[in-house]
């Protein structure tokens, strides 16, 4: 029998020296940049790195052909569960119904309108299945409307590098007007007078929002206007409307700061005036509501947030007046504001309220939520002038609903509840619950888990662990129909609430970043040995992944603690933490000096140097692994997990199973057709099923 080899890179070494310390990296050569990477006559070096993920894919392709049968099954089985015909709840904005369908068969939306009633005639805004033809990535913007609901504004990326191209299309006649401007976020705020919008583009190296600009039809994007440049590299920038239409806001953001500047819609050529100056450690967001701006911000040390209020003639912070109070146990996540209501989303113990005031004080009350762990968030709510909230509600093992609650009367209309296709679904057999384990410094951490109420849950049980675990990203405890391929096969399911999100409000994610970060990976590591301590499971079964962040919160426990998993999954990984943050040529590196530390400072460098997981893989067994990635990641650049497999492959001593699979169309967020994704779920379930020993 023929032995297929692994690939085996390259060693060139690059002394890589900071603080008088000397690091050593035998891939460094991996790294392209995006003109290396599309140039019409590839160099040599272009040639060697695109070979090696080449080779890379088909080892794996090669290593994994003995499931290919299985990975289509699946993903039959997971596309079975979808309803293809589906279409979105119908919102109502402005005169119009706005409807987003998918037809049987496609992989892109369909983005629709009727005026008035739901009777009548379909208007076809975009068919993204016709404009996404000849493409193998296609994605579409923010839409934008004007106010006249004549124009339509859409940004479309066609590699996964988020990098947009803003199009015009006139309603009235369906032709794309030729008002094109590039390299941009990909969405645009239009002035009241239908002529005039404002979008915001992006730094050609970094990718960083940086600057907005100011539009007239018909002109010529070089002649557009600069209205605003964020000068400091660790901001980016972007542009809105507040709720009210009466403002554009520019929005100015760090990780930790925030600014705000304010402009009337009637007069776009004015002059944009800051609400209030960006200070170390305040952050605020706006919006607008009869004469007075709401202000939902962390001031006087109000570190779960709290509600204020000030005049529109006086913004600066000395004017702002309470009107919901930080209180020390509950995190205000988000507010709306309604005519007649406020409606706030707060965080208590982990789980998700919806708090409802009446401006008159004559009504404040919470919408009550039936199981121990869910997870429910206002939708949309474009309307001012209107008695009906809109929300969504799900939890592990009840499908998403989403639903109109009167805030006057208290009716509640089921607006729509998602079907899950293939007749072999019942909520009844599945059953969810929530444990809180105690880590290693005395802290409990959530741990939800589901699991089908016929799984015999002891030592030979596989549980398939996921967490994320940064930038205060809290995963509440939702439904998901891909899952269920997992646990109908005798999975359990197990989302662990690790600090570095707001799970239990911001000092959880406040005692996860910065020189705290690695309780992020010992609270993971923690839940994961209570599980197998309380014979839940074993090393044998025990499984992980993680994305992005995620995927460095992967790294970092397989070098800790590698015989804890027997497999695990750590797609578009953030590894090379240390090399990443220093080089600030890379895509949102500047930004993220509050999340991570800037290792320009010893103290930091020499922290994130303890856990990289690149810097700290050692001489020793890991576990089964599969790294995914896209080759136009413009968050995660593709030569981290390459490097990072690399090196895993000359270190590691056992004789496991090692992946890489670089999506060459893609980038941060995978495969942009919804079948095409979830053919990537069924890749890397089959790699996790066929450790377990399950090959159907």
């Amino acid at each position: 029998m023929k032995t297929i080899e692994a690939p085996i890179a390259d060693k060139i070494p690059t002394e890589l020296v900071k603080h008088n310390d000397i690091r050593v990296d035998n891939y460094y050569w991996m790294r392209l940049s995006d003109a290396e990477k599309e140039a019409d006559n590839p160099s040599e070096k272009t040639q060697k790195v695109i070979s090696y993920l080449n080779d890379e894919n088909s080892f794996f392709k090669e290593e994994s052909k003995h499931t290919l049968k299985f990975q289509d099954d699946l993903f039959q089985e997971m596309k079975g569960r979808i309803k293809e015909d589906d279409s979105s709840v119908p919102y109502y904005k402005n005169g119009y119904y706005y409807i987003t369908r998918y037809d049987v068969g496609s992989q892109y939306p369909i983005y629709t309108r009727k005026k008035d009633s739901l009777s009548a005639k379909e208007e076809i805004l975009l068919d993204v299945n016709i404009l996404a033809k000849g493409y193998d990535y296609f994605d579409i913007g923010g839409m934008s409307i004007s106010t006249n609901n004549n124009l339509l504004i859409y940004g479309v990326d066609p590699t996964g590098r988020r990098q947009y191209t803003l199009f015009v299309k006139d309603l009235s006649t369906g032709e794309v007007r030729e008002d094109h401007i590039e390299l941009t976020t990909g969405s645009a705020t239009w002035a009241n007078d239908n002529q005039t919008f404002f979008y915001t583009k992006k730094d050609m190296v970094t990718l960083r929002s940086d600057k907005i600009y100011r539009h007239v039809l018909g002109t010529s994007p070089e002649e557009d206007v600069l209205v605003f440049q964020e000068k400091d590299e660790t901001y980016g920038v972007y542009v809105g409307k507040t709720k009210s239409k009466k403002y554009i806001l520019i929005g100015s953001y760090s990780t930790l700061q925030t600014e705000y500047q304010y402009l009337e819609t009637d007069t776009p050529t004015g002059k944009f005036k800051v609400f209030q100056p960006r200070e170390k450690g305040l952050e605020y967001s706006l919006t607008h509501y009869d004469d007075a701006f709401y202000i939902h911000t962390n001031k006087d040390g109000s570190t779960n947030f709290k509600l204020m209020k000030t005049s529109e003639t006086a913004t600066d912070k000395s004017n702002w007046v309470d009107v919901i109070p930080h209180r020390e146990q509950v995190l205000l996540e988000d507010m709306t504001i309604f005519k007649d209501f406020l409606v706030l989303e707060e965080r208590e113990n982990g789980l998700g309220k919806i708090r409802i005031i009446r401006w008159d004080q004559s009504q404040d009350y919470y919408l009550p939520f039936p199981e121990e762990t869910y997870a429910a968030a206002v939708l949309g709510n474009s309307e001012f002038d209107t008695p009906w909230l809109r929300f969504a509600y799900n939890s592990m093992t009840t499908p998403s609903s989403v639903i109109d609650f009167n805030m006057h009367t208290k009716e509640e209309v089921i607006k729509k509840e998602q079907e899950v296709q293939g007749g072999t679904f019942d909520k009844k057999n599945y059953v969810s619950k929530r444990i809180w384990v105690k880590a290693r410094d005395g802290k409990k951490v959530a741990l939800s888990i589901v699991h089908r109420k016929d799984t015999k849950i002891d030592e030979n049980t596989p549980i398939f662990m996921y967490a994320y675990g940064s930038y205060g990203h809290t995963i509440d405890d939702g439904f998901s129909t891909t899952r269920l391929t997992l646990l109908d096969r005798g999975f359990v399911f197990a989302l662990a609430h690790i600090r570095g999100s707001e799970y239990l409000g911001r000092p959880w994610y406040e005692d996860g970043k910065l020189l705290n970060k690695k309780n992020t990976f010992n609270d993971f590591v923690d839940c994961a040995q209570f599980l197998i301590e309380s014979k839940m499971t074993s090393p044998a079964h025990l499984y992980a992944m993680g994305g992005s962040a995620g995927g460095l919160l992967m790294g970092a426990i397989c070098n800790m603690n590698p015989e804890l998993f027997h497999g695990v999954i750590s797609a578009v990984p953030f590894v090379d933490v240390v090399t990443t943050m220093l080089d600030d040529s890379i895509p949102l590196t500047t930004g993220e000096y509050d999340e991570w530390g800037n290792p320009n400072n010893k103290e930091f460098y020499d922290y994130i140097k303890s856990y990289s997981p690149y810097d700290n893989i050692e001489t020793k067994e890991y576990p089964n692994l599969l790294v995914t990635t896209g080759l136009h990641d413009s968050q995660v650049q593709y030569w981290e997990p390459a490097k990072y497999v690399a090196k895993l492959r000359d270190y590691k001593t056992d004789k496991n199973k090692l992946y890489l699979h670089t999506n060459m169309e893609a980038g941060h967020g995978g495969a942009s057709g919804r079948f095409d994704a979830l053919k990537e779920v069924a890749m890397e379930y089959a790699f996790i099923l066929d450790l377990e020993g399950i090959k159907q």
